[in-house]
């Protein structure tokens, strides 16, 4: 997992950590019972504070990305959990909400549309 941060960008750098992180497990980069970095090595790799990893994590841990387990260090969950589910679902509907302005603006009809994703979901079964 390639890791960029920027301290130009006006995010904090917990809250860019924590989004790459939690991309990479939805995307399946990161697997179910993957360890994730020690926090100790990925600040000194990433240059950053122990604290700003901590609180990374512990934001993914809050929202049922990772576990914490004592002494061992913070694991993936399973992508069937219900709030990583709930992170997909919002992320279809942002890319869906979006394309349906596009298509509407230009001039598509439902038909063309849903013919459209149809092309789109068989492509990516085939993949």
């Amino acid at each position: 997992m390639k890791l960029l941060l920027s301290n130009t960008s006006g995010v904090p750098i917990y809250e860019q950590l924590k989004a790459q992180i939690k991309e990479a497990i939805l995307s399946g980069e990161l697997a179910e019972g993957e360890a994730l970095p020690s926090l100790r090595q990925l600040a000194k790799d990433l240059r950053i504070s122990v604290l700003t990893v901590t609180r990374a994590y512990t934001q993914l841990e809050q929202e049922g990305f990772v576990t914490n387990v004592q002494g061992k260090g913070c694991y993936v969950l399973s992508r069937d959990n219900g709030m990583i589910r709930e992170q997909l679902l919002r992320t279809v509907e942002q890319h869906l909400e979006q394309g349906v302005r596009a298509a509407r603006t230009a001039g598509l009809s439902w038909e063309e549309l849903v013919s459209m994703l149809q092309g789109q979901w068989e492509e990516e079964s085939h993949e």
